[in-house]
């Protein structure tokens, strides 16, 4: 198996800032941005057939081992943001996700990234990629047979 030149694969989503995200000022909260990477993870997920539930469906999920968050503006209350995930390949059995947040006007306010291992379901820690995330490599071009 030849790994292709293509490594990574992005989704853009939007959010819409709530009042209840904010701190009395108006801004989002800091600890909310790692929420809304979580939505755009998601949203990827669903986007490119690899969500929550597909992962769930093979008997495994994905916690986070790894998070970091870099702030660079705000957003404020009643902000239209567009997240962008982008899926970083790796050869090892984990999952890695970097972030780009971005204001109404383009700018970004907030970049970061997610590591995720394979658990099964009863809790074991797959050493190895799972097959269902191999055939879903090769569904989008990740991998070549």
């Amino acid at each position: 198996m030849q790994s292709s030149n293509k490594k990574e694969i992005s989704h853009t989503s939007k959010i819409r800032v709530r009042f209840t995200e904010t701190d009395p000022l108006g801004i989002v909260w800091h600890g909310n941005y790692i929420q809304y990477f979580e939505d755009g993870r998601e949203a990827f997920g669903r986007h490119h057939g690899i969500s929550y539930l597909d992962q769930k469906a093979h008997n495994f999920s994905t916690p986070i081992v790894k998070s970091t968050c870099e702030h660079k503006l705000p957003l404020r209350y009643g902000d239209v943001a567009e997240i962008k995930t982008t899926y970083i390949d790796s050869p090892a059995a984990k999952m890695i996700f970097k972030y780009e947040i971005y204001n109404p006007d383009g700018e970004v306010v907030c970049v970061g990234e997610t590591v995720q291992v394979f658990v099964e379901l009863e809790g074991e820690l797959s050493l190895v990629i799972p097959e269902f995330f191999l055939n879903w490599k090769k569904k989008v071009g990740l991998i070549n047979e």
